[in-house]
């Protein structure tokens, strides 16, 4: 190896590594002592926001210092404590009755006038008291005005329009959410039109009719992420409530293909999805949930129990690292931590109690399988063999889809899909989850997918689907190819042809991936600007020279990122921190250092391509 002729060493120490890292843990997990330490820690925690909870009328604006008046918030806390009561056999906690407390919880919902997930938390909440409304403890704690207005609250036709059968300006997944609803108040006896309620599970199934296998969250602009997951399975259990076993078999093969896909993408923490608006917590909290379904359902399971089981165990401690138990709270708000706008301040304890409930369930229902099928030790590391293949989740005039490779340490998901906004960073077909890069969460912005200005002042993103896709038959390399763009600053999924088609090939070889891309222009054209980012993970930065040549090297105790890049023009080259703005703020942590690639006034000549190539080489321990 030749020795670099200059090096420049950029060290950022004030910066501390992500939230949430996961030292190394004994070989194998004890069944038994996993399932102390969550009802030891739930029994804790849940009762000491019980306790800083003074009264429901009014409710608090604060709970232990974090925000309580967002929407979902106390459906969510009368989800989590009933969910603790199943789940630990306790009908008390700091004192408080809880049937009594969940009862109250749902009369302050419906004040509050309240819809969506609240609803469904509500009803899933008496339902962890039994089926039986004449011997639930929730149910006969209330005065016939409380069970009236409770009725209300449960109404499922306050965000869904029966007549039009679709979800009342809403993505398409909130159709999931209103099967459930109706499914839950059918099963007890609390809605009794059996045509409405087959109703909304047929038309919430609608997706999956005829072999679909994955649901566009925002039809027809091709918008999928972990929503299609979470939507299934919300169908399928409203399905299996209400009896009908032809969406059953109608889900099957969704619900295979699905959970196929959510194994490979998982990453050595126990987080899976890594692309779309719903990141950081909310991964972790899927693969609980997921993990807690494939074990009531074992025909869906795309691996055994046990391996299962290894991604619950570090998703969970994932999330117990990232719990201060000081505040009390999960560190969602902490520094570099991005969040999409719906997870606002005021919704800041409901991300901590939707932890609580989600954890308790899920718990209950991974620890019951693992009792049935004599499971009593797992290993504490994910098994995870090398792959490299594509899923569409459609083909036709825009296809879309998501590439997956791991390669020891090089592993990452590559979706082609659209975003809810054109050039949002999160949803570009990027790398996402490649050690050392991360995408500042819900920010219009080049992360490693170029901006291309025009000189009429139009900007565009080679994104939102594309015209061609071509994975390989190896799953090795993949080509994909944009005659259609996004247009920033428009609305999801408005496409325009400016005569200039993009065709990007991607390979990966070892522990490095390289994405080629290759512009022609129908006429010439002159690009006024052209960016492209690499946000990094990394506190430091060191810059390699050979031979002229410029190679960035981004080291963090978790290995080291390196990028290097060329082009036929000639590119400006930048390393920016990123300070405590917006674009530092990652999913998991802090992205702070950016490697920008600029190009003003790039001329491209009718026929003639003009290229560009970055390569990324990831080093580290493969775990």
């Amino acid at each position: 190896m030749q020795k670099a002729s200059l090096l420049f060493l950029l060290t950022f120490s004030l910066l501390a590594p992500p939230a949430g890292a996961v030292s190394k843990e004994a070989a194998t997990v004890d069944t038994a002592a996993l399932g102390s330490e969550v009802k030891t820690f739930l029994g804790a925690e849940v009762g000491a926001h019980l306790a800083d909870i003074k009264s429901l009328d009014p409710p608090p604006e604060k709970v232990l210092g974090a925000g309580s008046s967002g929407e979902y918030t106390w459906g969510t806390w009368a989800r989590s404590l009933a969910a603790y009561a199943e789940m630990s056999g306790e009908r008390t906690l700091a004192g408080r009755d809880l049937a009594r407390t969940v009862g109250e919880v749902g009369l302050l919902e419906y004040r509050l006038k309240s819809t969506r997930f609240s609803q469904l938390y509500c009803v899933l909440a008496l339902r962890h008291f039994g089926r039986d409304l004449s011997r639930n403890a929730v149910w006969q704690s209330l005065s016939e005005d409380e069970k009236a207005s409770w009725r209300k609250l449960l109404d499922v036709s306050a965000f869904y329009d029966a007549k039009a059968q679709k979800v009342i300006n809403l993505p398409e997944n909130y159709l999931g959410v209103a099967a459930r609803i109706a499914s839950v108040s059918y099963q007890l006896g609390l809605l009794q039109d059996r045509a409405l309620l087959d109703g909304v599970i047929t038309r919430a199934a609608r997706p999956f009719a005829g072999g679909g296998l994955y649901a566009d969250d925002a039809p027809p602009t091709g918008r999928f992420d972990r929503y299609s997951n979470e939507y299934a399975r919300f169908v399928w259990n409203a399905a299996e409530d209400a009896g009908r076993k032809d969406v059953l078999d109608e889900l099957r093969p969704s619900l295979k293909a699905q959970m196929r896909l959510w194994w490979d993408l998982i990453q050595p923490d126990g987080y899976g999805y890594a692309w779309g608006r719903s990141l950081g917590v909310v991964s972790y909290l899927d693969t609980l949930e997921i993990v807690a379904w494939l074990a009531q359902n074992p025909e869906f399971r795309p691996a055994p129990l046990a391996q299962l089981a290894s991604a619950y165990y570090q998703a969970w401690r994932w999330l117990r690292h990232d719990y201060d138990t000081k505040s009390h709270k999960l560190s969602v708000f902490a520094f570099g931590r991005g969040n999409y706008s719906y997870i606002s301040p005021d919704r800041e304890w409901q991300q901590t109690t939707g932890f609580f409930g989600k954890a308790a369930l899920a718990h209950m229902l991974f620890t019951e399988a693992l009792a049935k099928e004599n499971l009593k030790q797992f290993p504490s590391e994910v098994g995870r063999p090398d792959l490299a293949r594509f899923e569409f989740f459609r083909r036709g005039d825009r296809p879309a889809g998501v590439w997956l490779v791991r390669q020891g340490p090089l592993y990452f998901t590559l979706p082609v899909t659209t975003g809810t906004k054109p050039g949002v960073a999160d949803y570009l077909p990027a790398p996402h989850g490649l050690p050392g890069f991360a995408a500042p969460v819900e920010q219009v912005y080049p992360a490693l997918v170029p901006f291309v200005e025009l000189a009429d002042g139009r900007t565009l993103v080679a994104a939102d689907g594309a015209d061609e896709i071509e994975p390989s038959a190896d799953g090795q390399s993949l080509r994909v190819v944009w005659r259609r763009w996004a247009l920033v600053g428009s609305k999801s999924g408005q496409l325009v042809d400016p005569g200039i088609s993009s065709e990007v090939v991607l390979n990966h070889e070892g522990t490095t991936l390289t994405r080629a891309e290759t512009l022609k222009a129908s006429a010439d054209v002159t690009i006024k600007r052209w960016w492209v980012v690499v946000p990094a993970t990394a506190a430091r930065n060191e810059v390699v020279s050979e031979r002229g040549a410029r190679r960035d090297r981004f080291v963090s105790d978790a290995g080291t990122l390196e990028v290097s890049a060329t082009a036929d023009w000639p590119l400006a080259v930048s390393l920016q921190a990123a300070g405590g703005g917006a674009l530092a703020r990652g999913a998991r942590g802090a992205v702070p250092l950016h490697l920008v690639y600029e190009a003003l006034n790039i001329n491209l000549k009718a026929g003639r391509p003009a290229r560009w190539r970055i390569t990324l080489k990831a080093e580290g321990e493969a775990r």
